[in-house]
C-alpha cells in the first residue's frame, strides 16, 4: 500500500538539538554534567544486590507514572499483583493491569539490553511500540476518530496510515513519517556524552511531533528517552523521570505544546520551530531528572532506610505478623547486602527449624527474596511495603 506523502520538508521539525551557539546552551551543558555526576554517585552508592531489587520496584513505579500521564491510574500494588497473575474481577481494571504489565515487560527488555541498535533508530522505535502493544488486551488496541467516531485498530509496531491531529498540532502526512524518523535518528544516534544527555529531551519532543503511531506515542517517547538516559548515564534503572513528569504534568504538557510553536524571530535559532522553546523544555527535563535522582538518594540513604525498615519489623513482630528476632535477620542483610541461609540460625541463636520459619515469614512478607531455595537471601522492595520503607515513592492506595 502506498501511503500519501505530501512532500513535507525535513526542515519542518528543525532544530533537532539546541545549537552550541544558543545563549541557552551553557546552562544546559552544566545541567547535563550535574545530572551525570549525581546519577553516577547514586549508582555507585548502592550494593549490587540492593540496586537489582530496587530496579524491579522502579519499573513498577515508572509504569505507574507513565500510564498516569495517559489518564490510566493503576496503583503499583495492583501492578505487582498482575505480575503474579492476580487480576481484578473488574474487566476495566484487569485491562489496565495488563497494560501495566506490558509496560514493565518492555522496560525490563530495555534493562536486559534487548535493544540491538540505538533507541532512536526507526527499527527500535517500532520494536518498542510492537512489544508494548502486542501484550495489550483487545479493548485497548483501538483509537476512536474524533470526527467520525470510527474505531480504528492499532497494529503493534506499525506506523500510522492516517492523518492525525494532536491539539493544535497537525502531524506530517503518513507517507512522510519514515523520512522524518530517519532524520531524527541521524541527528541523535552519534551524539557525544553531553549531547546524548540533551538529546534524550530533544528527541522526546521531536518524536511526539512526528507522531509515528496511531496510539501509544507518549509511552514510546518516554521509554525511548529512558533507554537513551540509561545508555548515556548508566542509570541502572534506579530512578525514573516519569515520576517527575507526572507530578508536574501540567508544566510537562505546556512545554511540549510550546515546542510545537514556530521560531520567534531572528534571535530564536535557525530552524522552523522555536529553539528557545526546545531549550526551555530541555532545561525542564534535565532539572526533573536531577530532582528524581536527589529524591531517590534521600530515600536510599543507608541509615534512614535501615531505620524505616527496622521500625517496620519491630511493629510487625509486636503485632504477631513476624516471628521474634526477624529484625536481627533484616539488620544483618542491611549491613552485609546478602545473607547465606545457613547463617540465619547462628544470627538467631536458634535451631535450623526456627531459622527456616523466620526466613519463610520474611519472604512471605515480601521483605526478602532469593533466586532459589539455596541461594543467598537479599533485600526485596515490594510495592506493598514501599509506603513504609520508601515514603513518597508513589501515592498510598
Amino acid at each position: 500500500m502506498t501511503l500519501r506523502d505530501d512532500g513535507e520538508t525535513i526542515g519542518l521539525f528543525e532544530p533537532l538539538m539546541v545549537s552550541e551557539g544558543s545563549p541557552h546552551r551553557g546552562e544546559l551543558n552544566d545541567l547535563a554534567l550535574d545530572l551525570a555526576a549525581r546519577a553516577a554517585a547514586f549508582r555507585s552508592s548502592l550494593p549490587d544486590q540492593v540496586a537489582s531489587a530496587l530496579a524491579t520496584l522502579i519499573r513498577s513505579m515508572n509504569c505507574y507514572y507513565s500510564n498516569l500521564i495517559e489518564g490510566h491510574n493503576t496503583h503499583p500494588i495492583d501492578i505487582e499483583r498482575a505480575l503474579h497473575d492476580d487480576y481484578s474481577a473488574d474487566p476495566e481494571k484487569r485491562d489496565l493491569q495488563l497494560e501495566a504489565k506490558a509496560h514493565i515487560a518492555v522496560q525490563k527488555w530495555i534493562d536486559d539490553d534487548g535493544l540491538t541498535e540505538p533507541p532512536t533508530t526507526p527499527a527500535m522505535i517500532k520494536e518498542i511500540h510492537r512489544k508494548f502493544c502486542e501484550l495489550l488486551p483487545a479493548d485497548l488496541l483501538f483509537v476512536e476518530m474524533p470526527s467520525t467516531g470510527e474505531h480504528i485498530p492499532v497494529i503493534p509496531g506499525e506506523l500510522r496510515e492516517r492523518d492525525v491531529e494532536v491539539g493544535r498540532h497537525v502531524a506530517v502526512s503518513p507517507g512522510a513519517v519514515p523520512r522524518f524518523l530517519d532524520r531524527l535518528n541521524q541527528a541523535y544516534r552519534t551524539a557525544g556524552r553531553i549531547e546524548s544527555i540533551l538529546a534524550s529531551a530533544c528527541a522526546h519532543h521531536r518524536l511526539l511531533w512526528v507522531h509515528p503511531f496511531l496510539d501509544g506515542n507518549g509511552r514510546v517517547a518516554r521509554l525511548m528517552s529512558y533507554a537513551m538516559l540509561r545508555g548515556s548515564l548508566n542509570t541502572g534503572g534506579l530512578w525514573s523521570i516519569a515520576r517527575g513528569l507526572a507530578r508536574n504534568e501540567t508544566a510537562y504538557k505546556q512545554h511540549l505544546q510550546a515546542c510545537d510553536e514556530p521560531r520567534r524571530g531572528d534571535m530564536d535559532g535557525r530552524g522552523t520551530l522555536s529553539e528557545a522553546a526546545l531549550a526551555s523544555f530541555t532545561k525542564f527535563f534535565l532539572q526533573t531528572c536531577i530532582d528524581q535522582v536527589a529524591f531517590m538518594e534521600g530515600l536510599m540513604k543507608p541509615d534512614r532506610l535501615r531505620d524505616r525498615i527496622m521500625i517496620w519489623a519491630e511493629e510487625e513482630i509486636r503485632g504477631g505478623r513476624l516471628p521474634l528476632k526477624s529484625d536481627a535477620v533484616l539488620r544483618a542483610i542491611l549491613y552485609e547486602g546478602e545473607l547465606k541461609r545457613g547463617a540465619v540460625a547462628d544470627i538467631l541463636g536458634a535451631s535450623d527449624r526456627t531459622a527456616r520459619r523466620v526466613t519463610s515469614a520474611l519472604i512471605d512478607a515480601g521483605a526478602l527474596t532469593s533466586e532459589s531455595s539455596r541461594a543467598p537471601l537479599v533485600l526485596a522492595f515490594p510495592a506493598t511495603l514501599a509506603g513504609r520503607w520508601m515514603p513518597g515513592l508513589f501515592p498510598d492506595q
